[in-house]
């Protein structure tokens, strides 16, 4: 049974129709890379996909959901609860430490305080970051606050995680090991990630690749 599975999907701003139709099946354990060119469309899919934004039609099946048909605040606990999100720009907040950062999503699920750190800790560790855990994001490199950041998107062991962009704010020597590191967390956790990205490298190690053009999968 597929992971993730959309039918349909379309979405217009206005007069514009930036999403055509878009069908799409992501199966547990796949890497998948969108990739196309700017105004493509990739970001509105991975919004949608991330149940950040509805679609205008169109259905979106998750992990066994029917996801559009819930209401604002199931659709937000779901959100919480199986979704992962990466982003170019990692969104740490800054007065948190990035232990502190990591935690905040199984906080706001409600779950056992002391297993949440103990988590973080964990996944923190598992990422090279063991002697950062108390370290504001000031105090981390680029690539420590992205590993925080996927740490983060994590937390609640998500069945899919999204990734936008998710090395375009690095060096090419952090974004290599970023690559890796997300092929590395398949491998060892069976974790599903959806990557948008225009890193031609990033793109090329996927498990597959779908290109958006206009609105419609190519």
């Amino acid at each position: 049974m597929p992971l993730l599975q959309t039918t349909n999907l379309r979405r217009n701003y206005g007069n514009l129709a930036v999403l055509k139709g878009i069908d799409l099946t992501i199966e547990p354990g796949e890497v998948v890379s969108i990739v196309g060119a700017s105004g493509a469309g990739k970001t509105t899919l991975l919004q949608i996909l991330g149940t950040l934004d509805r679609p205008d039609s169109g259905d979106l099946h998750m992990a066994g959901q029917n996801v559009f048909a819930l209401n604002d605040r199931q659709l937000a606990r779901f959100r919480n609860e199986k979704i992962g999100f990466v982003f170019q720009f990692n969104n740490l907040l800054p007065e948190f430490t990035a232990l502190e950062n990591v935690c905040l999503p199984g906080f706001i699920a409600g779950k056992d305080e002391r297993a949440v750190r103990s988590r973080a800790e964990s996944l923190l560790k598992t990422l090279g970051l063991a002697d950062r855990l108390t370290n504001l994001p000031s105090q981390l490199s680029g690539g420590e606050q992205q590993r925080t950041a996927v740490a983060r998107a994590l937390i609640n062991e998500p069945a899919i995680v999204f990734a936008d962009e998710p090395s375009g704010n690095l060096d090419s020597r952090n974004a290599e090991d970023l690559h890796q590191l997300f092929f590395r967390l398949r491998d060892e956790l069976g974790q599903t990630f959806i990557i948008v990205t225009h890193n031609e490298a990033l793109a090329a190690l996927a498990d597959r690749t779908v290109t958006i053009r206009d609105g419609v999968i190519f």
